[in-house]
């Protein structure tokens, strides 16, 4: 098996893992079968207790791992099947060798991190390597010269060493920025970084250039000579208005024909139709169509990514462009609703923890309902829907989640383990994949064609079975359910589309294939 792994350089959030994500775009448009895994150096075990302030959204998989986002990046943009051993965490390793040294497995031995933490890491790598796959993807997070990230590297260096060079390519991505004043790009920065991983003993063979500028012939030429790199390697990486640019981008620089080359791999013909087919789509929409998302966490982008690229999604499938307007639940008031929202064709809430910005939250699912607006509410959002209609539907006066008050007189959303006569999933959070049976002529079988489907959570309160009678008969609907009669979906009876659903159908969406409740959603909100 052949491997490349992706290293950053200069600063961070320089789009290493969408970089990674194009690169196996591409090798899959060869023909050829590939895996991709996550390398963290922060002491979290994962990302599942972090704030999305600090590390953007969860990103969950099938098996329930909580994992980094860049794993979304990974499916959207490939084949690749990730499981919990796609991602890896500097406090995985070293809760794996604390828990080894208690147990005595080292016999007496001084544990290091070398030997000890750069085979934990090695042993990790050939853990996530599947049998037919032809290429490993592996990012590492960070920057080189991370302290963190100084065990990793010398485990790449080391892996490199036991499986041959020849099997190996080092791709680094490095910011060459921009000097307006000077009008100069500037590659110091790139080259220092490189000398930092040439020092760690590691010498990179692509070296990919986040710019935003044009490099010259001159540039290219500086920097295969000063980093080392064939000049064939020296690759552009210019900045681009959609991410599904970026395996074209690449494909033009020749990033794939390098790798084929350098790994001695037959392959192809390439098949870049399916990128082309999404560039194209991209180009022939017209209508603009705006979509509220009220959440807490819309100051950083990342916080609800796989969000905002399913909804992006389901707008390609539509022909029209999106301005999705992000409303801050927290400063939304029964006075600033109607104006923050009136131009909204459509409303969405996502899932999220925590008390802050419900009040906000219910504001516009009720301006939804009330107005006819299509509304999609997802795991918190559809708990809260269902609190919303309680409330000022089924006159069921302070109903709300026990997870803001846990002494409301109708507890309509609950933990799983109050909920006595509902199967028992076991643990303090539903996570994973699960499967939904999805009810005749509702909303979401009309969406997925499909009498049941599996979709993946992440939550601990669940719908309350024993207001199910009392709801339904004031006219919600129930779209879904677990086998073991967990709720999944509600519907209201009398709305031109309105759908919350307990799991999170933006993590199984690509821009080839968008996910059915996001395409729905969007045509919904163009027909309004």
């Amino acid at each position: 098996m052949r491997h490349i792994f992706v290293t950053g350089g200069v600063v961070s959030s320089l789009g290493k893992g969408l970089t990674a994500a194009s690169i196996g775009a591409l090798l899959e448009c060869w023909g050829l079968r590939v895996s991709l895994q996550k390398l963290d150096p922060y002491l979290n075990v994962d990302p599942g207790t972090m704030s999305p302030f600090q590390h953007g959204e969860v990103y969950v998989l099938d098996d329930g791992a909580e994992t980094d986002l860049d794993l979304g990046h990974y499916e959207r943009f490939t084949h690749a099947r990730l499981t919990r051993r796609n991602s890896v965490s500097a406090g995985q390793i070293y809760e794996t060798i604390l828990r080894r040294e208690r147990r005595g497995d080292f016999l007496g031995q001084t544990v290091q991190v070398i030997p000890h933490v750069t085979d934990e890491i090695k042993d990790r790598l050939h853990r996530a390597e599947e049998d037919g796959v032809d290429v490993a993807i592996v990012e590492l997070g960070g920057t080189a010269g991370d302290m963190e990230g100084m065990p990793f590297l010398e485990a790449l260096r080391q892996f490199a060493l036991d499986v041959g060079r020849a099997n190996v390519l080092f791709a680094h991505v490095a910011l060459l920025p921009y000097l307006r004043m000077a009008d100069e790009v500037k590659t110091k920065p790139a080259q220092q970084s490189v000398a930092t991983l040439r020092a760690l003993g590691i010498q990179p063979d692509l070296l990919l250039c986040r710019t935003e500028k044009h490099l010259t012939g001159e540039i290219r030429k500086k920097l295969s000579l000063f980093c080392n790199v064939p000049a064939a390697g020296v690759i552009q990486e210019l900045d681009v208005t959609s991410i599904y640019a970026v395996p074209a981008l690449l494909h033009g620089e020749g990033v794939d024909r390098f790798i084929l080359d350098s790994f001695s791999l037959e392959a192809g013909p390439c098949d870049l139709s399916p990128w082309e087919r999404v560039r194209e789509m991209e180009s022939r929409r017209r209508r603009q169509l705006a979509i509220a998302l009220v959440g807490k966490y819309i100051d950083l982008q990342d916080a609800y990514k796989s969000v905002y690229e399913a909804l992006e999604h389901g707008a390609l499938a539509c022909g029209c462009r999106l301005d999705v307007v992000r409303v801050d639940s927290e400063i939304l008031t029964g006075d600033s609703v109607l104006g923050l929202l009136k131009d909204c064709a459509g409303i969405l809430v996502p899932g999220g923890f925590g008390n802050r910005g419900i009040d906000g939250k219910l504001l516009a699912i009720r301006h939804a309902r009330e107005r006819g607006i299509p509304f999609l509410g997802i795991c918190l959002g559809m708990q809260l829907a269902v609190v919303e209609f309680a409330r000022h539907r089924a006159g069921l006066d302070g109903a709300h989640s026990t997870e803001f008050d846990p002494a409301t007189p109708h507890p309509v959303i609950a933990p799983m383990e109050d909920q006595k006569n509902l199967a028992n999933l076991g643990g303090s959070m539903r996570l994973g994949s699960y499967p939904c049976r999805i009810a005749p002529r509702s909303l979401l079988h009309r969406a997925y064609g499909r009498d049941e489907v599996r979709e993946r959570h992440r939550h601990r309160y669940e719908f309350n079975g024993a207001y199910r009678e009392r709801l339904l008969d004031s006219g919600l609907a129930i779209g879904g359910t677990h086998p073991g009669g967990l709720v999944e979906a509600v519907e209201v009876e009398d709305h031109p589309w309105f759908v919350g659903v307990q799991f999170h159908p933006e993590f199984q969406s690509k821009p080839h294939r968008p996910h059915p409740l996001f395409r729905d959603f969007v045509a919904a909100a163009l027909r309004r």
